[in-house]
């Protein structure tokens, strides 16, 4: 099942909770705390929820691990036989495949050094530090994948600085040093501070993890280790056509993979883009304003009410949750948010608010869910927000309890818009994919 672990997330949700502390100017902050993740220390990122509420919250990259053993196999199998085949893989100009593994994740390819050493990642918007393996890692996750050799580089310049991230699921540790990475055959950044890991989790061993690394997609803001981040590098070296990026996800029920485009984006869409602004300098965030179902008046986003009360005093957390943000993650795999929200999402379509599941002949009497975001209404259907495993004949929301206040709108919602992402104006652009 997609969502195995679903129940038992969905039963510790109060382990993922909001603490409400004052400064020392009495200024509200919000310390978003998850006892699930691995390791207790690393990166949290400082973020703003508005009207002076603050916060911190992990880094995100949720992956699921729901492969069986067979699939498992093959995919060890799969990733092997593709790996050995890079060089058969060429990327064009501006313009990278991703591979989908069963709709987990995505992964595309980068060279690190000169020459360049090959290495697949995750192109991820909910993160900014560039990892690879390095080749002194000794974890298992480091051992069975690629591991970055310094002295096979001309250009490598070591650095005496430490890095640790924690990621939503996911902890690495490293050491840091700058050189060159070609993400495709006409981008290269010459001078691209990454990090070469000494410590990786299980969350990235095999045959979880198909990728060796990660490349954070979002801002200088959001990096670990004060590190600029590849698209503000991308800006700054002047190696973009326009400073932008679109990101096409398909289906995996549909046999198709993604792709990554560099300073353009697939013009077809130009005419359906619906801009919203992005929130802050950190990722890829912007508002959300709501949640709501078929023409039904209610509004499923727990808090949303607070906005307009008519006294225009607010609580602390009356107002954190009236001003929710929502990051766009190719990173994570499902959609992730607050578990008042999500349980009554469940209830209403008739899914076991625990597990997720719903019967699966209910799915032809089903409405559409609309997120409302940076203001603007964005529908999915729902084939798009149910996962139909025809294996089992199981159905289960694609959405999962994280923290109460910032959600993050993974796969499930970017398989179903095309997005552009305008690094120099802050602004996300999305229409609905075409299938």
């Amino acid at each position: 099942m997609k969502l195995a672990s679903v129940a038992i997330a969905a039963v510790f949700h109060t382990a993922v909770c909001a603490v409400v502390k004052l400064d020392s100017d009495g200024t509200p902050e919000l310390e978003f705390e998850d006892l699930t993740v691995v390791g207790q220390t690393g990166a949290k990122i400082h973020t703003t929820f508005g009207d002076g509420v603050r916060g911190d919250f992990k880094i995100p990259l949720y992956l699921k691990d729901g492969l069986d053993p067979e699939s498992k196999r093959q995919r060890r199998a799969e990733r092997s036989r593709k790996m050995k085949s890079f060089t058969e893989q060429p990327l064009s100009n501006n313009t990278a495949i991703l591979t989908n593994v069963k709709d987990y994740y995505y992964y595309g390819y980068i060279g690190v050094g000169n020459p360049p050493q090959k290495f697949s990642v995750v192109f991820d918007t909910g993160s900014s530090n560039v990892w690879v393996p390095g080749e002194a890692c000794v974890s298992d996750a480091c051992n069975e994948h690629r591991q970055f050799k310094n002295a096979g580089s001309t250009t490598f310049q070591p650095s005496p600085q430490k890095i640790q991230i924690q990621y939503g699921t996911g902890f690495i540790a490293g050491d840091v040093g700058t050189d060159t990475v070609q993400v495709s055959k006409s981008l290269v950044l010459r001078n691209q501070s990454f990090a070469m890991t000494s410590q990786e989790d299980k969350t990235f061993e095999l045959p979880r993890s198909q990728f060796d690394g990660l490349f954070g997609l979002g801002f200088t803001g959001g990096a670990e280790g004060n590190i600029r981040s590849p698209v503000d590098s991308m800006v700054q070296e002047n190696v973009l056509k326009s400073p932008l990026f679109g990101i096409k996800l398909r289906r995996d029920s549909l046999s198709g993979n993604g792709e990554i485009t560099f300073g353009s984006y697939d013009t077809s869409y130009t005419n359906n883009l619906e801009w919203i602004g992005v929130y802050g300098d950190i990722f890829w965030a912007t508002t959300m304003e709501g949640i709501l179902y078929g023409d039904e008046p209610q509004n499923y986003l727990y808090g949303a009410d607070k906005v307009s009360a008519a006294s225009g005093v607010l609580a602390v957390e009356e107002k954190a949750r009236a001003s929710r943000k929502a990051l766009l993650d190719t990173g994570s795999s499902l959609i992730y948010g607050d578990p008042f929200s999500l349980a009554a999402m469940s209830t209403r379509i008739g899914a076991n608010p625990l597990t997720g599941e719903i019967p699966c002949p209910v799915l032809a009497s089903l409405k559409s869910f609309h997120f409302v975001l940076g203001g603007k209404r964005f529908t999915m259907q729902p084939e798009e927000y149910i996962f139909h495993d025809p294996a089992t004949g199981i159905c289960e929301v694609q959405w999962m309890p994280v923290s109460d206040y910032l959600w993050i709108m993974g796969i499930p919602f970017l398989q179903t818009y095309y997005t552009v992402y305008d690094i120099k104006d802050h602004r996300i652009g999305l229409a609905r994919m075409r299938q």
